[in-house]
């Protein structure tokens, strides 16, 4: 078997001997056959004496040649494929013919083909589209996804540079998470160029392709989808470069030239994902009325916590989400005051207890850790709301413990400064808190760091949020549980709409927490609030999550409907671990629901719901 990386137990690469800095791309791309015709120039830099091979992370790619670039002509070098891994795929490894010394840099060039086995693309056909008339393929790397669109070092501990020349059929626009700087026609098809000089972590990659426009709604910033919906998007995400600002004010200038978004097909499994340049997300968050943007300000806060200072690997991944969750709630309170953010908090707390109970449940408290042991684990089975609300409750916890905001956010700008454009991992953050706090170190000694970090379970310490936003919600949810035993229930629905969003989510989590309802109470909710028919996708999963978890029938084929229309695993997955358990119909319906969709959800998706329902 292949070694792994020393750095990273879920690569094979041998940075520690020879890092990869940049990558030139060239890809056409292939709707008919599912693949993509590429070819991959990677400039590496020797990091130690008497290196002879190189070596790469690959899965399910076929390469055909290799050979090493030099000045007047191209050698072809010999390489081989160990046995593929399910989990990780394949280390390729190439042989140089002359061993490189320290500091020496080499260019090899790979021409391969991307298969349609790719877990990182998600080939769409016209039907699965808004507008029915064109096919559309995204990429989604994160988190070990890039070594199936390109063998490389496919690990957060190493960032490179990256420009790419993509070629699709002309009626067809392609974008990256990069810089767009060409678009020529080539015969019936078009070259789109692309260059991000910001160096990224293989897993922030990014392809779209598809029939898509943009509207600007800032001098930095475009909005991306289908024609269909673009008014909508564009209007929806309107307030975007105010984010931006207030993440400038709150950490330092942004970095990344344009921040653009995509507005995705409905079955991208997340809400968002932070490729630089053009974030990616989901259709979901088209609620009609902003109340759903909040998660551009977490994608937009990634620009600095993740694409800028990186966690090293997956392991630590917490020091891309907890910090980014942190500073998300930061850019909420400038711009909607302390109590929304820690009203956020709140609703943060019951994400974390889920994900706490759910992974109990499957047997794997360990993935409960803050920094989980991933030897021999796929990173995408241990992900949950953990490294994002645990992460944000110890950094929540220290801004407390050590005085509060004002001395805490100058570190949050130390912290930028310190480790932009690295990888970093869990003692690289502690060492630099105590040494920024060199002044409070007694303090900092009295924190539980084994606990906070390697100890399963709830957060060593429980926070106490701000919950004036929150009591009206508990109440409501109070007074629709005496109403229990009541054969026609009714409340009157006046606090209910003066509620906003967030609280009405809020409300329903507050259910969500009791013991399931008896069906009458629930049909009354319907006939009071109209629940079915809503139009915010966070309300109507809680709702619906809500009415199964009492196996309550009626609101069966509302659930199979919207587990049809939307690919957000946050939905999906909880909604189908729901309905399983919602008796032997709800079980039947979830897997018959399940393999009539299995094709439209993004291949990650569909392989954890799969895992969760016990489908092979």
């Amino acid at each position: 078997m292949a070694a792994f990386c020393p750095t990273d137990p879920n690569s094979y690469a041998n940075t520690h001997e020879v890092a990869l800095s940049h990558t030139h791309l060239s890809w056409a791309v292939n709707f008919d056959t599912k693949t993509i015709d590429a070819i991959a120039v990677h400039t590496l830099i020797a990091q130690k004496d008497d290196v002879k091979k190189i070596v790469l992370d690959t899965n399910h790619l076929t390469v055909d040649k290799v050979f090493l670039v030099g000045d007047g002509s191209d050698t072809e070098l010999s390489s081989d494929l160990a046995p593929r891994d399910e989990k990780f795929g394949a280390a390729f490894t190439i042989h140089l013919k002359k061993p490189l010394s320290a500091k020496e840099t080499v260019k090899v060039s790979l021409k391969y083909t991307i298969t349609e086995k790719s877990a990182a693309l998600q080939w769409l056909t016209p039907s699965q589209t808004v507008g029915k008339q064109h096919p559309y393929l995204f990429s989604q790397c994160q988190a070990i996804h890039a070594r199936s669109i390109v063998p490389i070092q496919d690990t957060p501990g190493n960032k490179i540079t990256y420009s790419a020349d993509v070629t699709v059929p002309s009626q067809l626009r392609a974008l990256m998470s990069a810089v767009r700087t060409g678009e020529d026609v080539v015969g019936d098809r078009k070259k789109f160029s692309f260059s991000q000089k910001v160096s990224i972590p293989s897993y922030l990659i990014a392809l779209a392709v598809g029939n898509i426009e943009g509207k600007q709604v800032g001098h930095r910033s475009t909005v991306w989808s289908e024609p269909e919906v673009l008014e909508a998007a564009a209007w929806e995400f309107a307030g975007t470069e105010e984010f931006i600002k207030t993440g400038e004010d709150l950490l330092s200038p942004y970095d990344w030239g344009i921040y653009d978004l995509l507005l995705l097909p409905a079955s991208f499994p997340y809400g968002g994902m932070e490729n630089p340049c053009l974030t990616f997300v989901t259709p979901t968050l088209l609620a009609g009325d902003r109340s759903l943007v909040d998660v551009v300000a977490h994608e937009i806060s990634h620009s600095w916590m993740g694409n800028l200072v990186t966690t090293q690997n997956w392991e630590h991944f917490w020091l891309n989400e907890g910090f980014t969750v942190f500073v998300e709630r930061k850019i909420t309170g400038r711009l909607h005051g302390r109590q929304t953010a820690e009203f956020q908090a709140i609703i943060g707390v019951k994400a974390l207890q889920e994900s706490l109970d759910h992974l109990e449940e499957s047997g794997h408290p360990e993935y409960t850790c803050l920094c989980p042991r991933l030897k021999g684990q796929d990173p995408d089975d241990v992900f949950s709301s953990v490294p994002y609300e645990k992460g944000f409750s110890l950094l929540y916890y220290l801004e407390k413990t050590l005085g509060g905001p004002e001395v805490f956010e100058p570190y949050l700008k130390a912290h930028v400064r310190k480790f932009a454009h690295k990888s970093i991992n869990t003692t690289d953050f502690k060492n630099y808190l105590y040494e920024f706090f060199a002044d409070k170190k007694s303090i900092l000694d009295t924190v539980d760091w084994d606990a906070w970090f390697f100890k399963p379970g709830k957060p060593p310490v429980l926070n106490q949020y701000d919950d004036t936003l929150a009591k009206a919600c508990e109440e409501l949810a109070q007074e629709w549980d005496k109403k229990r035993g009541d054969s026609n229930p009714t409340v009157d629905r006046a606090s209910f709409d003066k509620f906003n969003a967030g609280q009405k989510i809020m409300f329903l989590e507050k259910l969500l927490a009791k013991d399931p309802f008896p069906h009458p109470v629930l049909a009354a909710m319907q006939k009071t609030y109209d629940l079915n028919d809503v139009g915010n996708a966070e309300i109507k999963c809680r709702w619906l999550w809500l009415c199964l978890n009492a196996s309550y029938e009626e609101a069966f084929p509302f659930a199979t409907v919207f587990l049809g229309q939307v690919g957000r695993m946050k939905f999906v997955r909880v909604l189908y671990r729901a309905l399983n358990k919602a008796g032997p119909k709800g079980a039947a319906l979830a897997k018959e629901t399940f393999l009539k969709n299995r094709n439209f959800y993004h291949p990650i998706c569909a392989g954890m719901v799969a895992k969760d329902l016990g489908i092979q």
